[in-house]
């Protein structure tokens, strides 16, 4: 015995036949199938789709957003504050008022670009040209100069970013061979009025810090490198 099959949506027939002429097969009496009022018309629906809206929107608006109490994901910034104010601004304790410093972004996010110094304070970039080759934006330009260092051939007399033309791949980080280059201050591009102000100098670099207190400023490579056994030490 085949097994009944369902018809799908837009098969089901519309219209019920009552009765059929004897004489004229083709003239028939049928009832038209209306659908529920509820299926005919938007009205009940719409009426349902905004009563949830205006209870969500009644939720999140009369309950307090900085005590998490609200099911809205998004940051109402800049009223709320992240880890920092704004460029240069003056910034109360964190651990002060710790309410105004919410760790909104993970360790991993990619902000603006700071460069790293030696022991002795000098930039620990060597000129090698490996983060600006491998920019996919094109976006780092370094000038070298020789050094009287002997141990280091160059340094970087030019180093610029522009922050305008950098697609936060963060390539130029897992290139940089001594770890001289980060992206780990937290920061986004602040907004210029002219694209000038948007390149990133190497003193501005130096002097950029991480806006979170968590992250360490200082560098994590070891100076002079650990040596060609390195794979012994792992």
């Amino acid at each position: 015995m085949a097994s009944r099959q369902t018809k799908p949506v837009d098969e089901v027939p519309r219209i019920e036949v009552l009765d059929e002429s004897d004489r004229n097969p083709g003239v028939r009496t049928v009832r038209v199938i209306r659908p529920e009022p509820q299926n005919a018309s938007f009205f009940p629906a719409t009426l349902k789709g905004l009563g949830v809206t205006l209870k969500h929107f009644t939720k999140n608006f009369f309950r307090s957003r900085p005590k998490g109490n609200t099911d809205i994901e998004t940051l109402d910034y800049p009223a709320i504050p992240r880890s920092g104010e704004a460029f240069g601004d003056v910034r109360p304790d964190p651990e002060t008022r710790p309410e105004r410093f919410p760790d909104y972004y993970p360790d991993r996010f990619r902000g603006l670009h700071r460069l790293m110094k030696r022991d002795d304070g000098r930039v620990r970039c060597v000129a090698c040209m490996c983060c600006p080759t491998v920019c996919p934006a094109n976006c780092i330009t370094i000038i070298p100069a020789e050094t009287e260092d002997a141990s280091v051939e160059k340094y970087p007399a030019v180093f610029e970013i522009d922050e305008l033309r950098c697609v936060v791949c963060g390539l130029c980080v897992e290139a940089c061979p001594c770890d001289a280059i980060r992206m780990d201050t937290g920061m986004h591009a602040p907004p210029v009025e002219e694209r000038g102000q948007a390149i990133w100098t190497k003193d501005k670099m130096l002097e950029t810090k991480p806006v979170h207190r968590k992250r360490d400023a200082t560098s994590i490579a070891t100076q002079g490198g650990v040596g060609p056994d390195w794979r012994d030490t792992e």
